[in-house]
């Protein structure tokens, strides 16, 4: 098997190194031990923008906010599936997240952060949600291992009631909040629903074709007054 190549690390603020390496066309990055993302799989990060887009059709002019850019593919995936006058901004937090997407992992980014409907904002997600005023259809959190967080404590300020009740407050009615996790999560499915949000739990695959090991997604809806 060919040897994993050494390209970056970066200190997540707060939190835990983060690792890049390359394996001949394959990126991955990894925390300690973990591989926290490869480029080998991102079909369940693929569903996490398909899904809500789809519960996103019919709203003009929609606007999405992405936590985490990570290796882009939700991204990617969110602008294939908006036409053109949709908006998404992008909030990540490590620099050198951006720098390996603008750097070594430009050919996978294929541009995506250069897209005219993308604001991207190098900023903690929850500190942008806190921000919003009704100003979102969608909020797309992909950050650190899901509500069993992995890389940063202050990540869990996200999944706490506080944080839902933040993001209900930035998301516009009927708005969805998407959240990505590595496993099952019943207190927090539960948590979701008591804030008041209709929550659709959907199982998803890591690979694009269908294989590999089972992600969950939440979809959290803001009802409508």
């Amino acid at each position: 098997m060919q040897a994993r190549e050494f390209i970056g690390s970066a200190r997540v603020p707060g939190g835990e190194e983060l690792t890049l390496y390359r394996r001949g066309g394959d990126f991955m990055i990894v925390l300690d031990r973990n591989e926290l993302m490869s480029s080998r799989m991102s079909g369940s990060e693929e569903a996490l923008a398909n899904l809500t887009c789809e519960r996103l059709r019919g709203r003009a002019r929609p606007h999405l906010l992405i936590g985490g850019y990570g290796m882009g593919f939700t991204l990617r995936a969110a602008l294939a599936a908006l036409d053109g006058t949709g908006q998404i901004t992008v909030a990540e937090l490590v620099p050198e997240i951006i720098e390996w997407a603008r750097g070594p992992m430009a050919a996978l980014a294929a541009g995506c952060l250069d897209d005219p409907r993308v604001r991207l904002a190098q900023a903690d997600v929850a500190d942008v949600i806190a921000a919003g005023r009704a100003t979102y259809d969608a909020i797309l959190l992909d950050v650190d291992n899901g509500p069993d967080g992995l890389v940063r404590q202050a990540n869990d300020r996200l999944y706490s009631g506080q944080g839902i009740a933040a993001a209900i407050t930035a998301l516009r009615p009927g708005g969805v909040l998407a959240i990505w996790s590595a496993g099952p999560d019943p207190a927090f499915a539960r948590r979701l629903s008591r804030a008041g949000l209709t929550v659709d739990e959907v199982v998803v695959r890591a690979r694009s074709n269908g294989k590999g090991p089972r992600h969950v997604i939440w979809f959290a809806t803001k009802r409508v007054p």
